[in-house]
């Protein structure tokens, strides 16, 4: 008799042709809705299901895992960040836990240099003159804004992502700085032309544009507290498509209504989509519906990853992107 086949939940809905193979493959619930899953939702999939794909907006914390069934196996992350899952109780449970690293390493590189374009150049200044039929012709000195070639960028997380923004940055002209918690191999920096900075402190201080890429975990909440960002220089803009909880975003938003610090690009946000309204006021600030992984191919290419973990650990194998407690 053929075995039966594994039963898997979906969180939220994803693209046509994952959620298509998915029910080829396995005996899958997907969303009708694309809204999170509610608590309760959360409690009765994972007391049933024995692979659970969660997304980012999902809170997979202790207190959940407490109430999932024996039969809840493999956790397939549809995503790189698991900073919303509690890997360490999943681990004390038996639960396995994979994630998508690597896909949108590009895609989010991408949005960090349009943001910073935007801020320096003041491109959605422009959009909004231009929608409310405000503009009266060109003038030598009318929406000056800054050019990207010369200036120092300083990365924070020098990962995929991180050496992703640095290669960028130098084909726009942009010298580029570095913080990492592990310093990069020569090579490597020979190739990015980067500059390595042990102390944070000094870095920040001396850049024109902050680009944060590192991931969100105790030892970087807040990172970018009050202290840190007032060391920045007043013309110097911060990009953040990381994640939100690594800038205290109250004191950002005080800094640049103040004008200590000159701009900022915002892809993620310190309460996810509950954002301070002072920062909606702001003409010096690019605010993004966390967009930065937002290409069709990319989430695709996610689904895929979702898929292989799934159905590799259904073959009885390890699952090629296990999370482990020591890679957090």
């Amino acid at each position: 008799m053929p075995r039966e086949r594994m039963s898997v939940v979906v969180t939220r809905r994803l693209p046509e042709p994952v959620e298509t193979r998915l029910s080829e493959l396995f005996d899958v619930q997907l969303r009708d809705s694309d809204q999170a899953m509610t608590r309760a939702a959360l409690v009765e999939a994972v007391q049933h299901a024995e692979v659970l794909v969660p997304t980012v907006t999902d809170r997979i914390d202790a207190t959940l895992l407490a109430q999932a069934g024996d039969q809840l196996k493999l956790i397939a992350n549809y995503g790189a960040g698991v900073d919303h899952i509690d890997v360490s109780t999943a681990r004390q449970r038996g639960i396995l836990v994979s994630n998508t690293p690597g896909v949108l390493t590009d895609d989010t590189a991408d949005m960090a240099m349009a943001l910073i374009m935007a801020v320096v150049r003041r491109v959605p200044e422009g959009l909004a003159m231009m929608q409310k039929g405000d503009w009266a012709g060109w003038a030598p000195t009318a929406m000056l804004g800054g050019r990207l070639a010369g200036r120092r960028i300083g990365i924070l997380g020098m990962g995929g992502i991180g050496q992703a923004v640095a290669r960028r940055a130098l084909a726009f002209g942009m010298q580029v700085h570095y913080h990492n918690r592990r310093r990069l191999h020569a090579e490597v920096e020979k190739q990015l032309e980067a500059t390595y900075w042990q102390s944070l402190d000094q870095m920040v201080a001396r850049m024109d544009v902050i680009s944060i890429n590192c991931p969100s975990t105790p030892s970087t909440f807040h990172l970018m507290n009050a202290r840190r960002l007032k060391l920045m220089k007043p013309d110097a803009v911060l990009v953040n498509t990381s994640r939100g909880e690594v800038v205290d975003e109250n004191a950002l938003t005080r800094m640049l209504r103040s004008g200590d610090i000159a701009g900022a690009g915002l892809d993620v946000y310190e309460n996810g989509n509950s954002i301070n309204p002072r920062l909606r006021e702001l003409s010096n600030v690019v605010l993004l519906p966390h967009m930065g992984s937002a290409t069709v191919e990319g989430r695709i290419e996610m689904g895929e990853k979702v898929l292989l973990n799934i159905k590799t650990f259904e073959d009885g194998h390890r699952p090629p992107d296990q999370v482990v407690p020591s890679m957090m």
